[in-house]
């Protein structure tokens, strides 16, 4: 995903760091302040080491390293992140599943470890994925995960979390016009000079980071977008991408390229959208049209695009090989 972001004027230029396995970028707007900038980064920063589960000494880290041992302290925010990742767990059935770092793990797609795994490993990957066993103990602020081998990945939401955070810290400051992208997840907050919505365009899923299928044009929203596109591992004449399926442990195909999510909270748009994906059009769709306040964009692997219809109401198709089809 993009941002087309002609028309804004902004007092200080955006600043971007690599941090949560991607490049952030923050754009604050009449009123930002390099204070607020550096504020911004190290609460990103702050949630990276308490969320990541690539490096040793995160909370979530020393979870799995305890996986069947005992219990571990996290901080609140920990505890509130997962508690959400496990909320989506149970309302898609375990399409999403917070428990899936073994599989991760395994596969190692878009790092340079990447590689198909074998049959019987990922029967032994897929037997240690199960959402319902993590134990999450609020008094005493603990997490534990009871069979050996067992592992968090809060990949799919902590980003958005992170979002989420990022826009509270720029509203306390009295800045009311803002950008968040964290490689990809947007926040758009508050509304562009005399009121003119945010341009975010929905990235063409069939080719490099820049290209575009349409706009959308937003007041203040999460954009998330899960696609093939992201992370992948290209085998023979195979293309694997990074969103696996916790049925049969490979990357999961439901005849889609990606999902786009709109909604007000991005910790939300961030774990939809994964779910979606890995749900299909059929279920993903009836699971949207459950919730309020939530909008999504299906591309499909034939370049049709289909949409619920406050989300097809704000978007425009500008790429004339893709077509809408409701």
């Amino acid at each position: 995903m993009i941002l087309i972001l002609a028309g804004c004027g902004k007092t200080l230029p955006a600043r971007s760091e690599f941090m949560l396995g991607t490049i952030c970028t923050i754009n604050l707007y009449q009123g930002g302040t390099a204070a607020l900038y550096g504020a911004v980064f190290a609460r990103l920063r702050q949630i990276e080491e308490r969320m990541s589960s690539n490096a040793v000494d995160t909370e979530v880290a020393r979870v799995n390293q305890n996986a069947g041992i005992m219990p571990v302290k996290v901080s609140a925010e920990v505890i509130r992140v997962l508690s959400r990742a496990l909320y989506y767990a149970e309302l898609s059935g375990g399409a999403f599943d917070p428990t899936v770092d073994p599989l991760v793990k395994l596969w190692g797609i878009g790092t340079e470890y990447a590689r198909v795994p074998e049959e019987e490993e990922i029967r032994g990957a897929l037997a240690l994925v199960d959402w319902r066993e993590v134990v999450i103990d609020e008094e005493a602020g603990t997490v534990f995960l009871p069979q050996a081998g067992m592992g968090i990945d809060l990949g799919a939401i902590a980003k958005g979390y992170a979002a989420d955070e990022a826009a509270r810290l720029i509203k306390e400051a009295g800045v009311s016009e803002a950008l968040i992208d964290l490689g990809g997840n947007i926040y758009a907050l508050g509304t562009k000079a005399k009121g003119a919505p945010w341009r975010i365009a929905v990235q063409d899923p069939r080719s490099s980071r820049g290209t575009y299928i349409g706009v959308l044009e937003l007041g203040e929203k999460s954009v998330v977008t899960s696609g093939v596109y992201e992370r992948f591992l290209d085998a023979g004449d195979q293309h694997y991408h990074h969103i696996l399926s916790t049925v049969d442990g490979y990357p999961a195909e439901r005849g889609l390229l990606s999902v786009t999510v709109i909604t007000d909270t991005s910790i939300d748009a961030d774990a939809l959208s994964t779910t979606l994906f890995v749900l299909g059009y059929e279920e993903g769709r009836a699971l949207v049209d459950s919730l309020e306040n939530v909008e999504a964009i299906f591309v499909f692997q034939d370049l049709s695009v289909r949409g619920t219809p406050g989300a097809l109401d704000v978007f425009t198709l500008t790429n004339d090989q893709y077509r809408i089809v409701g």
